[in-house]
This record gives structure tokens, sequence and C-alpha cells, in this order.
């Protein structure tokens, strides 16, 4: 029974003590929505202020902006850092989540780029991730590794009620979208091999991506809404029997996305503000319910 009641009183803090892990980190302001993507998206914050936090799991990659956004208080985290300087093997996922979950944050919106593994699924487009297939290796991907050990279901990696709310956003706005995904993420930094690229397709996948594992799975433990947005910058290796399609290059990643930016960004100025406080429309704060193994 001591055992059980210690084991509660953990996950009570690890997840839902808020404003504990505030005082204890030291943070002064809070947070409704986190947003995680490229420095691009520093504009979308009003008044912002930076908040440098420290967590139970290290330094997340940069220093947080906390502003405001159609009247509600959002924090931007640079997955890379200011000047893209962390590769996506050793972005501080664990620190990143606990630092927007530290905030108060209980929705996160991640923009990410990604290739296409489909010819249907086109550079310039939006996805929204529905599910993803894991191919890195070696990264801290779990908060429960150390004294608590919890099995978190992760069948419906993605809040529903975010995507549906993205996707009716999207046909609002005429942007060109996918409304379902799988993100294949592999480990980085270097591009797949013409070889991998043509077997990751064959798989059925439809993305490829370097970064939304462990983000998304991390956001699950904490109990967060999590809404993946893919910005389609590139046909990975190549497309089969297409030798005008090249292979995906830095500088194509970056002119594809820089011509989305804006679309993306008032994409998430709309869904700040649209999305509820209350969480009655999905069951993500109920993930760890029945997760953690007490005997």
């Amino acid at each position: 029974m001591a055992s059980l009641l210690f084991k509660k009183a953990e996950l009570y803090y690890h997840v839902l003590c808020a404003d504990r892990r505030k005082a204890r980190l030291g943070i002064t302001m809070d947070a409704e929505i986190g947003i995680i993507g490229g420095s691009g998206f520093y504009s979308l914050l009003d008044g912002s202020e930076n908040v440098t936090v420290e967590t139970d799991f290290g330094k997340p990659s940069d220093s947080l902006a906390v502003g405001m956004i159609g009247g509600r208080r959002v924090a931007f985290l640079p997955r890379h850092g200011r000047g893209h300087n962390i590769p996506p093997q050793k972005v501080p996922y664990r620190a990143n989540i606990a630092a927007l979950a530290g905030l108060g944050a209980k929705r996160i919106i991640a923009t990410a780029a990604v290739g296409s593994l489909k010819e249907e699924y086109k550079p310039g487009e939006f996805v929204l991730f529905d599910q993803f297939v894991n191919m890195t290796y070696g990264r801290q991907d779990t908060y429960f590794d150390k004294n608590l050990v919890a099995h978190v279901g992760m069948a419906e990696p993605y809040c529903e009620s975010m995507r549906k709310s993205a996707s009716r956003i999207m046909d609002e706005m005429d942007i060109a979208y996918h409304g379902n995904g799988t993100a294949l993420v592999i480990n980085g930094p270097r591009f797949s091999s013409k070889a991998e690229s043509r077997f990751f397709s064959s798989q059925g996948f439809e993305t490829i991506n370097m970064t939304q594992y462990p983000e998304v799975a991390l956001a699950r433990e904490k109990a967060l809404c999590y809404l993946g947005i893919g910005i389609i910058t590139d046909y990975d290796a190549g497309l089969e029997g297409r030798k005008e399609v090249k292979p995906v290059t830095v500088g194509e990643i970056n002119r594809v996305f820089g011509q989305s930016i804006e679309k993306a960004k008032e994409l998430i100025t709309k869904l700040a503000k649209e999305v509820s406080v209350q969480r009655s429309d999905c069951r993500c704060a109920e993930s760890l319910d029945g997760a953690v193994i007490t005997h």
C-alpha cells in the first residue's frame, strides 16, 4: 500500500502538479499553449519575453519566448535552438517538453519540414500526422526510466481534436494539405540513400522526418495534446522512375519551407485563438490512467 501511494504521489508531481514544478524551477510566467518550430515563428508573438528554464532533464534547446497570440498566452521554443545549431539526434526532447509543461501548457502545436515518400504528397503541401514509425536510436525517449515504470498507450499519438480543428481551418484558408499521414522518423542528420527511401516507400509510409520521435511520445507521457504539422519540402531521395525529381538538398528544403512559412504562421495563429482551454473533446489528458505499474 505504501509503495502504491508513493507511486501515485510521484505521478501526480510528474504530470499534474504544474504550479509546484514552476515554483521549483523558478518559473514565474505561464502559458496555455506551446509551439515548437523554427526561428521564423518568433514573429507570431506579441510582446514576448524570453524565459530561461532548466528542467529535471536539463536545459531545453533555448530560452522560451512567452507572449500573446489572439489573447492567448503562448510559449514558443525553437526545436534546434536559435541559429539551428542542434542536430536532430541531439535535440534535448525531454527537456523541451518538460519546459513547456512546466509553464502550464496543455496543448502543443509543432511544425516540421518533412520529405514525401509518395508522389501524391507534393512539396509545398501540408500534412497532419496521425501516426509515426520510430527508426531512431540512442535518444532519451521516456520520462519513466527511474523509480516509476509506466507503459503509456501510443495507439493514437496525435490529438484527434486538434487535428480536426486544424483541418477545418486549412479548408477555410484553402491550403493544400493531407488530413492524415505517417511520419517515419529517422535518426539523421544525414538524408536517406535511394535504397532506404525505396524501402520506406514500399512500407506505405507517407512522409519522412527526423524530429517527430520522441517529441510526440514525450508529450503523451506528460498527458499533453500534441498536433504535428508537416510541411512537405521534397521527395526524399527522389521518385522511382522520375529522373527529373532530384534527391533532397538543404537548399531545396529552405526554399520550399520559406515559401510556406507565412501560411503556417497564419494557421498557427488561428489555431491558437480557437483551441479550448478545456480538454473535454479528447482523451489526451487521460493518457496515464492505468499506465503505471504498481506491483
